[in-house]
This record gives C-alpha cells, sequence and structure tokens, in this order.
C-alpha cells in the first residue's frame, strides 16, 4: 500500500492537512450539483440581460430616440470638431497657438470672474448648509415637524437645476455675476444640506448624551458634541462641490449668468469655431488644475481616504 494513503481511505499529505478522496458517485453528485447551479445562475444573467434590453428598448421609443437619425448624421458631429480645430486660414488650431488664443486675456479675465462666482456661491450655500443641516438630520433636529420642513425646503433647493435659478435671477436682477451667486448659493445649500445632515445622523450621540446631562442647551450640544466628530466631511464635501460649480458656473453664462460661458455662447452662436475650442480647452484645463487641487487638498488635511 502507498505509505501515503491511510487505511481509512485519505491522502496524507507530510505536515498538512488530510484531504478525503470521495467515491466517484459521489462526486459526481456534487459535480452535477455544481453544473445545475451554474445553469441557473447563467440562465438568471441572461434573463436579467433581456429585461434590461427590452425595458431599454421601451424607454427609447417613449422617448423617441431615432438610430435611424443617430447614425444618419453622425458625421454632422464629427464635422463639427473638425471646424472647431480649424483656423479661418484653413490651417490646424495647434499650428499658430497665438492665433487660436487671439483673446485669451479677455477668457482669462472672463475665467476668474467664474471662479469668482464658484468661490462665493460656495461659501454661501455652504455656510446655510451648515446651519441647517441639524435641523434636517432626524437624530439631532428639534422637532420632527422642523426638520420635515427643512427637508423639504432642501429638497426644493437642489431638485430645480441650478441654470433654472440662475434665468429666473436673470429676470429678476439683470444681467451679470449676481445671478449666478444666488443660482449656485441656492442649489449648493439643497446638495451640501442633505450630504451634511447623512454625516450627522451618522454621528456618535453618546457625547450628546452627556453634554445634555449637565442642562446644556441644544445649541451647546451641536457645538462641543456633533461639530467636532463631523469638520472633517463637512469640510471635504465643500471642496469637492466648489470643483462641481466651477463646471456648473460656465454653464450658466449661457443664460447670461456672468463668466466665460457669455463668451462661449456668443462664440457658439456666431460660428467662432476655433474660439470655441480655445475657450473650451481654457475651462477643460482649469477643472483639470481645481480637481488636482482640491484633492491634494482633502488628502493633506483629512488623509488619502478623503480623496475617494
Amino acid at each position: 500500500m502507498d505509505p501515503a494513503l491511510s487505511l481509512t481511505g485519505t491522502l496524507l499529505r507530510p505536515m498538512t492537512t488530510a484531504v478525503s478522496i470521495l467515491p466517484e458517485q459521489q462526486l459526481a453528485v456534487l459535480n452535477a450539483a455544481y453544473r445545475q447551479a451554474v445553469a441557473r445562475r447563467r440562465l438568471r444573467v441572461l434573463v436579467g440581460a433581456a429585461i434590461f434590453a427590452a425595458a431599454l428598448l421601451l424607454a427609447a421609443i417613449g422617448a423617441e430616440v431615432n438610430l435611424r437619425t443617430l447614425f444618419t448624421y453622425f458625421g454632422n458631429f464629427l464635422s463639427y470638431f473638425d471646424r472647431i480645430f480649424t483656423l479661418e486660414n484653413g490651417q490646424r488650431v495647434w499650428t499658430d497657438a497665438g492665433e487660436w488664443f487671439w483673446g485669451w486675456r479677455k477668457w482669462l479675465r472672463m475665467l476668474g470672474e467664474t471662479l469668482l462666482i464658484s468661490y462665493v456661491g460656495t461659501l454661501i450655500g455652504a455656510t446655510l448648509a451648515f446651519c441647517l443641516n441639524f435641523f434636517a438630520a432626524e437624530n439631532t433636529s428639534p422637532a420632527p415637524w422642523l426638520g420635515f420642513v427643512v427637508r423639504r425646503l432642501l429638497e426644493f433647493a437642489r431638485t430645480v437645476p441650478g441654470i433654472v435659478f440662475a434665468l429666473i435671477f436673470v429676470i429678476a436682477f439683470g444681467l451679470g455675476p449676481m445671478a449666478g451667486v444666488l443660482a449656485i448659493a441656492i442649489h449648493s445649500t439643497g446638495a451640501l444640506g442633505k450630504l451634511l445632515s447623512e454625516i450627522v445622523e451618522n454621528a456618535d450621540m453618546k457625547p450628546v448624551e452627556g453634554i445634555r446631562s449637565t442642562g446644556a442647551s441644544w445649541l451647546s450640544c451641536m457645538r462641543f458634541a456633533i461639530v467636532p466628530q463631523v469638520t472633517a466631511g463637512y469640510a471635504s464635501y465643500a471642496l469637492l462641490r466648489f470643483e462641481i460649480n466651477v463646471r456648473e458656473a460656465s454653464v450658466m453664462g449661457f443664460v447670461g449668468a456672468g463668466g466665460i460661458g457669455q463668451e462661449l455662447v456668443v462664440a457658439i452662436r456666431k460660428f467662432y469655431y476655433s474660439d470655441v475650442s480655445a475657450i473650451l480647452l481654457t475651462i477643460i484645463v482649469t477643472v483639470f488644475i481645481i480637481d488636482i487641487s482640491t484633492g491634494w487638498l482633502r488628502g493633506r488635511l483629512f488623509g488619502r481616504e478623503a480623496r475617494t
């Protein structure tokens, strides 16, 4: 008999655990069960994919998505990109950077205006969200009815698109950065208020109970028990929101709310093709820089995990 086999029919590996050798009939049963389980899983995946495809097709029909139109006019989409990378003299834009970025001084000035709109709007929105999120969180709201009202206000502020707010404020206050600041401030209040209230709802309430047992007021409980736990999350979300608002402010210029978006929509409407690509490239590079900078800052302030 093989010395590696024991009397019980098990394979003994030196200095390792024993591995049982099952009879062929039992192995066949197990293999059949395994193949059935795999077949059932594949069937579920196929059925799920078929349901998803059917739902997608129905949604496309309901939304009047015409693939024939898409493929017929797809060349227009490609030709537009060809035109925006071509100068008036027929050469490619990168062959003459001076001609391509002829208005860089004006564009940088308007880009600076966009950044200021984003910064002021984010600061106002973050401040309002900080004040309101304690009332919206279920574990810190002084009264259920107050929490309900504040949550509905925050939902309204973040549900209405920022560009719609910008259009309303342009009609009310006229063209200029003020409309953009107010629109970004309101939308940021709704978005940050929701995020910050969720952070508060996950906070440890034991410090609150300890401070409350001393007879401290609700405001003192928030100040000394909740705020120290959530400050890092607050700042991280505010930085992320600033990055988002830079893109929002660029789009709001389309309705006259100030910033470089106004110059971009003028270039699009007047068919200044090379100007469109130059302005878009300026915005994209700026967003890249802000993304990298805020990610680095969050990593330095709150650790590597805050970058994700």
